[in-house]
């Protein structure tokens, strides 16, 4: 046999090796979560929000957005903040050098005035501007509005830190929306082990389609669209089969930043955000656990699957290469600044199996699928191709991801239950098998770009377009 004979039979075996160990992987979580779900909701059982909002003990909270150009939703979101359900919290809205009329659109719809207020830099950050509050006689008093150079999202929410007042933050996107008892579910955590918890996420799900009024979620619904059907599926099996399972492992390396809380003296003491990253979220939650872990300090990250957030997702395929392009960059920038924790005992479970998992499954799988299709092909060709394995790479890569999807949805039914139409919980379970008919490899080849211009230390964002939730 030829070398080349030789290596296209290995390559065929470890292909199919690789997704053999990716899915059993994922079935094991997906397992986990089920469990740790199930422990979640029976523990609910006997707890009452309500004591809580009693609670003199309770810390308040400072709920950060950073702003870039986001007219078109930022009334929304800060009307459904505002109508949180606690008993003390304030919004702080920073505006990054926007080139629209955000800032116009907030002083005019909530009457803010610029104050002389001394801003002082605990973080570094872009210059600000000015600081905009509400007048004290409002409804809305709690709310402040940080007007700044662009420094980027990150830049943005250290501007923010800066500005709170209160022990514990929670970081936001502009276009998303918290469900009334948001904070009071992901503030249990810090009650419970306040000394050892440093941040808390829920999760997140699609708006669109969703019937918003008054920046509220009135009614549930999937959009008439097939391409954010997709991304619901997604965020599904991303949150529900991943971040819960991670989180019940005390393992989780991601916390979303359109919806998570954290201590803010822990991340003063880890310098802030990085604002030399296109994934600003995921490498402080790496960040944290790399420094504090190193130096002995106790550093627990939880995920809450209760907690709603509701966020506009792509509509285009254009902006969703985008955003995919930035979450494959964030990752591999994220893994390359603490690769330190690859491996390594000394974090435990952190180092020996959530790094590495994050690296070879998350991280590598869009280029070793595509290496595995170029396997099979050229293996073909050269008439070596062995079917058998073929067949395991197609059941493997195709019927198991759908599988997965599928026990997603299905989970989200029998549990949480968030889309009461019989139509939408049909409509999802279409869209579990339909996105692996070209929509899975359109998101990869997004990732695989993503992959190279890691390579190239690419550090642009790229904008994403709001059409803004449907009021």
């Amino acid at each position: 046999m030829s070398a080349l004979t030789n290596l296209l039979l290995f390559s065929q075996a470890l292909v199919v090796l690789y997704f053999l160990f990716v899915n059993l992987l994922y079935m094991v979580l997906f397992c986990f979560s089920v469990w740790a779900i199930v422990d979640h909701l029976r523990h609910m059982k006997h707890r009452d929000l309500r004591e809580i909002t009693r609670s003199k003990l309770t810390p308040p909270i400072s709920i950060l957005v950073p702003a870039h150009n986001e007219s078109a939703v930022i009334i929304a979101s800060v009307s459904a903040l505002l109508q949180l359900d606690y008993p003390e919290f304030e919004i702080l809205v920073v505006n990054d050098g926007s080139t629209d009329d955000t800032l116009a659109t907030l002083i005019g719809a909530f009457g803010l005035r610029a104050t002389r207020r001394i801003y002082h830099q605990t973080v570094a950050t872009r210059p600000v501007r000015c600081i905009y509050a509400a007048r004290p006689e409002t409804p809305w008093a709690n709310l402040i509005v940080v007007d700044k150079e662009k420094g980027g999202k990150a830049d943005a929410l250290n501007a923010a830190i800066n500005v709170s007042h209160y022990p514990l933050f929670c970081s936001m996107d502009a276009d998303s929306l918290l469900e009334k008892d948001s904070l009071l579910r992901v503030v249990m955590p810090f009650m419970e082990r306040f000394s050892s918890m440093v941040g808390v996420g829920g999760i997140v799900r699609v708006a669109n389609g969703c019937r918003i009024v008054d920046g509220t979620v009135q009614s549930v619904r999937l959009p008439d669209r097939w391409l954010p059907c997709f991304q619901a599926v997604e965020y599904l099996r991303a949150f529900l089969s991943g971040r819960v399972a991670w989180g019940r492992l005390r393992s989780l390396l991601v916390l979303s930043g359109a919806f998570a809380l954290f201590r803010k003296s822990a991340i003063i003491e880890s310098g802030g955000y990085d604002t030399n990253t296109v994934g600003e979220d995921m490498e402080l939650v790496m960040r944290l656990h790399h420094e504090r872990r190193k130096k002995g300090a106790d550093c627990e990250i939880a995920f809450i699957p209760d907690p709603v957030c509701w966020t506009e997702v792509p509509e285009t395929l254009r902006m969703l290469w985008r955003q995919r392009n930035r979450w494959q960059r964030g990752l591999g920038q994220s893994l390359v600044k603490h690769r330190e924790m690859l491996l390594n005992p000394r974090y435990g479970l952190i180092g020996l199996v959530a790094t590495p998992y994050l690296g070879l499954v998350e991280f590598a799988s869009p280029v070793l699928e595509f290496m595995g299709y170029g396997v099979f092909v050229a293996a073909y060709f050269e008439g070596v191709l062995r079917w058998n394995a073929f067949g395991a790479f197609m059941v493997l890569s195709v019927l198991m991801g759908i599988n997965l999807s599928l026990l997603s949805v299905l989970l989200e039914e029998f549990t949480l239950h968030r889309y009461p139409s019989v139509f939408d919980l049909l409509k999802l379970l279409a869209a579990s098998v339909l996105e692996h008919l070209g929509y899975r490899h359109f998101t990869n080849l997004a990732r695989l770009q993503g992959t190279l211009d890691t390579a190239r230390r690419s550090l642009a964002w790229g904008h994403l377009e709001r059409k803004g939730v449907e009021l």
